[in-house]
């Protein structure tokens, strides 16, 4: 072994040993008459001091080191000099006094700090972390989070073996099938003309897995889906995916509450009490203007639409008349946080980002009275119910949209959680864990003037509601629940369908015949008519929770080889084109 210990592991028990370190130069410090060396590896960092007894080619060796040079030192333990402890550092209570070194492999000068993202140093660009990736991944603080990465998918994985469950993979080269994404797909050379599909979920290999009989599934799936690209989503990622036979929806979410538990309190040392709350789809969209709510602070959405039908004011009234909604949040105590400047920033906000045609505003005054632009074109009798039902008082700012439902609900919720951020109403480390139940079973596509799943294909609807598939389909809901944390939805499953007939009724609400059900989903039908149990599950995205539990903004910083929002690889150049050879084995053609 090159070496005896890590840099994270001396301490004072381990005083006047002789000890063999290996790392990278983290920092390198020549005070005249001594020389410092922070080493650095991913357990930690120790002082590795070069001083007057040091032998002068040691010397002339280490005047040589520079950051991120890799070098083995070799030396005693000893206590660090009164008034020199580090307490920030594991190791800060000793240092190396060394008296051999040898350089393993030198190293060019970084283009970027690698201590960029600690507390007082500044961040290189991302462009320039992703070109380098294999420098970004030694920072500390990316070391960490993959360290938690790490723990929170064993912790997983143990959890799911102690209550019964297989770990089974599923294909990564399968079949491509409609789940609400483009597929990725990759060309059959010994079938030309074919195509494998990259999972976009395990969805169909885990219900044939529930025909099978083998009642609890549990694998740490990658995932692939073609889409447009964001802070929190990448084009491959990685999911728990899980499935159960002979449950029921609270047994799935039951199940799931226990994970939280075990994971908030062994992650982050948190008490989650349970059970988790929970509240329908319905009421989410009503209370907050979104299916995955942040819960860590209130603003609800409030409804104001009978009292604009009563006025007026033009705005209010037309949007009232024509079945559209008048809703608005009370932004607390926070009348003198925004200038008109301010607010015409947010009226830009949700007119650009969501599509609203503007946002009404008032400020309460200390008399109780509503000030703003279009006050006086409302009636004082209206304002005066405005105001009550907003719960208003002197030193708050009301904001209000009227629009369609759904633009109401896009540009509040946007409001809502930019106010949140801006007036600083809940603590960042705060976590907050929920449940958002009982999903439309479809959602109708205007310009196709067709259904689609709201999940997928394969959800089953509450029991109540099977009559409606022949009804009025758009009043369904379906046994689907999704994990909210902190606002982000970490994970979404249903009870699926188990009856072939039903599956084929559903089928045919989303367009999909006999024909083109058995040519996409004929393997899976056939084995529902086999004896298959009642089953469902879930998939939670790991990626996501990483970034959640590390307090993080950005996906790609708890993936340690990430795409851009270009979908592409700096580090490598992936995607990249391939030669002339390869194209003509798999029998394609390029054209531009």
């Amino acid at each position: 072994m090159l070496r005896t210990h890590t840099c994270g592991e001396l301490s004072t028990s381990n005083l006047n040993q002789e000890v063999a370190l290996c790392g990278w130069v983290d920092t390198y410090r020549d005070h005249g008459g001594g020389l410092f060396i922070d080493l650095r590896d991913r357990y930690g960092l120790t002082q590795v001091v070069f001083g007057a007894d040091t032998d002068e080619q040691v010397m002339q060796l280490a005047r040589k080191l520079r950051p991120e040079t890799v070098i083995r030192a070799i030396g005693r333990v000893a206590e660090r000099p009164e008034g020199n402890h580090n307490p920030k550092l594991a190791t800060g209570d000793i240092e190396v006094r060394c008296d051999q070194v040898e350089i393993l492999n030198q190293s060019l000068t970084p283009p970027f700090q690698l201590d960029g993202g600690e507390p007082g140093s500044d961040l290189a660009s991302e462009d320039v972390r992703l070109r380098h990736r294999y420098l970004d991944l030694r920072r500390p603080a990316m070391q960490q989070t993959m360290l938690l990465r790490h723990r929170m998918i064993k912790i997983m994985r143990d959890y799911f073996d102690e209550h019964g469950f297989l770990d089974v993979e599923t294909p990564i080269l399968g079949r491509s099938t409609p789940e609400g994404a483009r597929d990725y797909l990759v060309p059959s050379r010994v079938r030309q003309g074919s195509f494998y599909a990259l999972p976009q979920s395990p969805q169909l290999y885990k219900q044939i897995l529930m025909v099978a009989g083998y009642d609890r599934y549990v694998q740490v799936a990658r995932c692939f889906r073609d889409e447009d690209l964001r802070a929190d989503r990448q084009p491959e990622f990685t999911q728990l995916d899980m499935e159960m036979s002979f449950v029921t929806a609270e047994d799935v979410m039951s199940m799931i509450d226990g994970l939280v538990v075990r994971l908030a309190k062994e992650v982050l040392n948190l008490d989650v009490a349970l059970p988790l709350s929970r509240m329908t789809y319905d009421e989410a969209m009503e209370r907050f203007g979104h299916d995955a709510p942040d819960l860590r602070f209130g603003m609800e959405l409030q409804d104001v639409t009978d009292l604009a039908s009563q006025t007026t004011f033009r705005v209010f009234r037309a949007t009232a008349d024509s079945d559209g909604r008048v809703r608005g949040i009370n932004a607390k105590a926070s009348r003198d946080r925004y200038s008109r400047k301010g607010i015409d920033e947010l009226t830009e906000y949700v007119m650009q980002d969501f599509g609203a045609k503007g946002l009404a505003w008032f400020k309460i005054e200390e008399d109780g009275s509503l000030a703003s632009p279009i006050a006086k074109n409302i009636e004082p009798e209206i304002l005066a119910q405005i105001a009550k039902r907003m719960e208003a008082e002197p030193g708050d700012l009301l904001f209000f949209v009227a629009d369609t439902f759904e633009v109401t609900c896009r540009a509040l919720n946007g409001l809502r959680n930019r106010l949140g951020t801006e007036l600083q109403l809940y603590d960042p480390r705060q976590m907050h864990f929920s449940w958002v139940v009982e999903f439309p079973m479809f959602a109708f596509d205007e310009q196709e003037q067709s259904w689609t799943a709201m999940h997928h294909p394969f959800t089953a609807p509450r029991p109540q509601d099977e009559e409606l598939l022949k009804t009025d389909p758009g009043r369904a809901r379906a046994v689907a629940y999704d994990l909210i944390i902190n606002g982000s939805e970490a994970g979404g499953g249903t009870i699926r369908i188990h009856d072939q007939q039903q599956q084929q009724q559903v089928f045919d609400l989303l367009g999909i015949d006999e024909n083109a059900a058995a040519e996409r989903f004929g393997f899976l039908l056939e084995a529902l008519q086999y004896g298959a149990p009642p089953h469902g599950g879930i998939a939670l995205g790991i990626d996501r929770w990483v970034m959640l539990f590390a307090r993080l903004d950005n996906i790609r910083d708890c993936i340690a080889f990430p795409k851009t929002q270009r979908a592409s690889d700096l580090m490598t150049g992936a995607p990249s084109s391939v030669d002339a050879r390869q194209l003509k084995e798999l029998g394609i053609k390029i054209s531009r």
